[in-house]
């Protein structure tokens, strides 16, 4: 067992007790941040799909982040309102149910990455990273000038969703299911890096004339990277919008892209548990200098600056040295 490896599980079990600890020492606030911790993760799990491994500097997965977190909330709200979403050409009704919540999420943003990244995966370096910011602008601009569902005053979800056989009031079993989620798509993430596609996907990224001259195009492989890496963070909105009971432009916008990119490069460009690593330190560095001095990103900066410039694997770099498979 290698020590990266080692160090992943210490990561995954760490954030899995620490809501029974807060539970256990009565302080139920611990476990709100440690689900707020699984959901960031989930989101740079995404993100990490296509940067880590296909070399797509995206700063624009805030758009899915939000469009999953406005699918639970118009979902929700329907529901709640008992009026259907859709009257014509078919009945359409809204859904409280986080099943049919996420696979809605996920087929949405599945489908806006679809079209996105067909247009812009056309280009590459910092042209791929404006025209990404660009639609999530579009995007970001459309929630705020769409009253039916509050604008720029953002949309109220009045229940939690449900989950079958689970009581998500409970901090701790919503907790559970957030945490379920975020491993199966690290499970997920492995198996996609460990599989051919994987190795296409990183062959695309660094010499993708010689995977053409497989047969092999690698604008399809880096097209359906994409929209997986999409589907993830459009689910971890989903979940980040029944975390909150809340939903509101402020997730589609550029600062929520570039958090998401700092979870990764914190923890580690391409590691498997490094948006874990990197959600994890941007929480609790959030929590407790925020509580000193409202100045905190401060401290992030300098941490980030030192990251990029002198230890670019990471958190999880620095712990586990060179890289290797976990």
């Amino acid at each position: 067992m290698s020590r990266e490896t080692v160090i992943n599980w210490v990561l995954g079990l760490g954030l899995l007790a620490v809501p029974f600890i807060a539970l256990m020492q009565g302080e139920p606030f611990y476990i709100t941040l440690a689900t707020r911790v699984a959901i960031l993760a989930l989101a740079g799990v995404g993100l990490n799909l296509a940067l880590g491994l296909g070399g797509m500097v995206s700063f624009g997965h805030a758009a899915f982040f939000g469009i999953g977190g406005y699918a639970a909330g118009i979902l929700a709200t329907h529901a709640f309102n008992q009026e259907p979403l859709l009257a014509w050409p078919l009945t359409v009704s809204g859904s409280s149910d986080m099943l049919v919540i996420w696979l809605v999420a996920i087929a949405i943003c599945a489908l806006v990455a679809l079209v996105i990244g067909a247009i812009t995966l056309r280009t590459s370096g910092v042209y791929f990273i404006m025209i990404t910011l660009a639609f999530a602008q579009m995007i970001y601009y459309f929630a705020i000038s769409w009253p039916a569902y509050g604008g720029e005053d953002g949309l109220s979800i009045y229940v939690r969703n449900g989950f079958p056989g689970l009581n998500t009031l409970d901090p701790i079993q919503f907790f559970l299911i957030c945490y379920a989620v975020l491993m199966a798509c690290l499970f997920i993430s492995a198996r996609l890096r460990d599989s051919r596609f994987g190795a296409a996907l990183q062959v695309a990224r660094q010499n993708p004339d010689r995977l053409a001259a497989t047969g092999i195009a690698p604008f399809n492989i880096r097209l359906v990277a994409f929209v997986i890496s999409a589907a993830m963070t459009g689910l971890a909105g989903a979940l980040f919008a029944d975390l909150n009971r809340f939903v509101s432009p402020s997730m589609l916008s550029w600062h929520v892209s570039g958090e998401i990119m700092i979870f990764v490069i914190l923890g580690g460009v391409g590691r498997l548990f490094g948006p874990l690593a990197g959600a994890a330190l941007f929480i609790v560095m959030e929590f407790y200098l925020g509580g000193i001095t409202e100045h905190w990103q401060l401290f992030l900066g300098i941490i980030l600056l030192c990251v990029v410039l002198f230890v670019r694997g990471g958190i999880l770099g620095i712990m586990a040295g060179r890289r290797v498979h976990a």
